[in-house]
């Protein structure tokens, strides 16, 4: 009780410095992104646009009291299976129940660091969503469901996070 006390006056704390016209029913993805990163060091803009969308569930571009809280509250002290829903709806970009080839070239293709001397990024990126699906894609169907990656996930927590940081640190 006392911690969801805390992220409702946390919410409110940044609901008074949002400047968006919003600000009465909550606050935007500039505010939601700034607290991310400062809080739990987020630091990937296409990763944080989709942990916002996951936290707006009614889709209206701002977050409210009760989507912070619930997003929070899997984020903070979710199960293994809540944070494996998560994620998956997270990295899967369209939304159409699976993560493809493209959405994980995508999201590897954001969050890993450029290096300069490396001829074709993009090769070394194709080759990780080659092992990416060799690991995880348990029904060789090319593209992984959300059974295969909670198989997967379970098999290896570590893959929980596989396609970007989208869970806070354990700091």
């Amino acid at each position: 009780e006392s911690e969801v006390e805390c992220l409702v006056k946390l919410f409110h704390a940044l609901l008074a410095k949002s400047s968006s016209h919003f600000a009465v029913a909550g606050f935007n993805l500039t505010v939601f992104r700034d607290t991310l990163y400062s809080a739990f060091g987020m630091s990937d803009d296409a990763i944080l646009d989709r942990v916002f969308s996951t936290f707006d569930r009614d889709n209206n571009g701002c977050i409210t009291v009760v989507e912070w809280v619930e997003g929070l509250a899997i984020l903070l002290r979710g199960t293994l299976e809540e944070k494996i829903k998560y994620c998956f709806k997270v990295y899967d970009l369209n939304g159409d129940g699976y993560i493809s080839r493209e959405e994980m070239f995508q999201m590897l293709k954001n969050s890993l660091i450029k290096q300069p001397a490396e001829e074709d990024p993009d090769e070394t990126i194709k080759d990780l969503v080659e092992i990416a699906l060799k690991k995880m894609d348990y029904d060789h169907d090319g593209k992984l469901s959300f059974a295969d990656f909670e198989q997967a996930v379970r098999d290896e927590n570590l893959l929980l996070e596989a396609f970007g940081q989208c869970l806070p640190d354990i700091k």
